[in-house]
């Protein structure tokens, strides 16, 4: 059985540990993919798919596409750090075919193994080794020269090992658009609407003199359809200059807005940088919207060194709000939904609504976007004008690790 034919929606069981032990190699891993020990706790348990892993970004490694082979990601299935020093990262975790077999009926599995607990509070995991076989997947989650965990600790999990455990693909290779489409992770709609951005933005920044028209152009019709604007705007702020900031003790559970697009390019010098932390387009079609706040940020493993990484300022993510990769040149359709990180400044608190919660504009609360092109959700109605389109090529960076918090 070919990785397309499991679709998303279909129901796999993540298989025992036993079984899955069976698959690694004395580090833990299958492909040069980790078997993390945060995993350890899904054994036994029904999921749904949500996507093929086919492709993936790996952004501290170049901006290109990265090919995995016969892997999927589950619904809601993400790592919650608790063997990597407590990160905060929320990665979606990719799941070997290996590791996960067809369910037979949609009802919900068997608890997760005996044995093994990851503590609720991110901190170190809390188990009992049944046997000396799981020896592979404890120590896996350190490099060699690393040793037990610490401040100088270096980790490894899936995030880290992207590089190994993928091949690259070239943007313009078209079999991976056809594996994108066949294997239901986008739909006809999506995939047009998305290569039509492309080449209107090859357009709109050719130097032809009309970028001014199009960017105009784009807007009007967007606004119209009550869709996201234009996402490729210049920050006012000249680079070296100090970039604001605010402070809103922002805590888990407090629902926000997110501000306009027009107010968040206010507070970004010319390199779409705020204190270091880049705004990304893949986020522009999240502004006006009203969320829950998911946590606040204070450590991350950094994915190019493996050291854990503390976040000096504020940042914060959302519920629900993930990188869709659709505008991006080189990692289109990516399947990761890595969570963007978001200044408090770009934030404000929003009212308690009935059914407010996650709303994207004109269906009674502020706005949203948790889809593609052609689904993108209306932004709130910035002037055209609210700065110059840049005229660089700027990746998916959704999640910079040289932001310094």
């Amino acid at each position: 059985m070919t990785n397309q034919q499991w679709q998303p929606g279909q129901w796999l069981e993540v298989k025992s540990k036993e079984e899955i032990l069976a698959t690694l190699d004395q580090n833990g891993r299958l492909g040069e993919l980790p078997f993390m020990p945060e995993m350890l706790q899904f054994c036994g348990k029904r999921f749904k798919v949500f996507k093929s892993a086919h492709k993936t970004c790996d952004p501290p490694n170049g901006m290109g596409s990265r090919s995995m082979q016969d892997a999927v990601h589950l619904e809601g299935v993400r790592c919650d750090g608790g063997s990597h020093g407590g990160c905060q990262a929320r990665c979606l975790i990719f799941w070997k075919r290996a590791w996960l077999k067809e369910a037979g009926s949609a009802f919900p599995g068997p608890p997760a193994a005996s044995g093994v607990r990851i503590s609720p509070l991110r901190g170190d995991p809390v188990h009992s080794r049944s046997t000396a076989n799981d020896q592979p997947i404890w120590s896996g989650a350190y490099a060699p020269e690393s040793g037990a965990a610490g401040e100088d600790s270096v980790y490894v999990c899936q995030s880290t090992q992207l590089r190994t455990a993928t091949k690259a693909i070239r943007w313009w290779e078209i079999s991976q658009y056809v594996k994108d489409y066949a294997s239901g992770n986008v739909t006809l709609g999506h995939l047009l609407g998305t290569f039509f951005i492309f080449l209107y933005r090859r357009l709109e920044t050719s130097r032809l003199g009309f970028g001014s028209f199009l960017r105009w152009a784009y807007d009007g019709v967007q606004t119209w359809r009550g869709r996201a604007v234009y996402p490729w705007r210049e920050g006012l702020i000249p680079v070296g200059l100090k970039t604001p900031r605010a402070s809103l003790d922002l805590r888990p559970g407090e629902l926000v807005r997110v501000k306009s697009y027009a107010e968040i390019v206010g507070t970004l010098d010319e390199n779409s940088n705020n204190r270091g932390m880049y705004f990304d387009a893949e986020m522009v079609p999240y502004c006006g919207g009203t969320y829950r706040v998911l946590d606040r940020v204070n450590r991350i493993v950094n994915e190019k060194t493996g050291k854990l990484q503390i976040l000096k300022n504020d940042c914060i993510i959302l519920e629900d709000v993930v990188c869709k990769a659709c505008y991006v040149k080189t990692q289109k359709f990516c399947s990761r939904s890595i969570y963007p990180f978001w200044r408090e400044i770009w934030l404000e608190r929003a009212a308690e609504k009935a059914g407010s919660q996650g709303k994207p504009p004109g269906e009674g609360a502020v706005s949203s976007r948790r889809s593609t092109i052609a689904e993108d959700s209306p932004t709130s109605r910035p002037a055209v004008a609210i700065g110059h389109t840049k005229r660089i090529s700027v990746a998916s960076g959704c999640r910079d690790m040289t932001a310094n918090g």
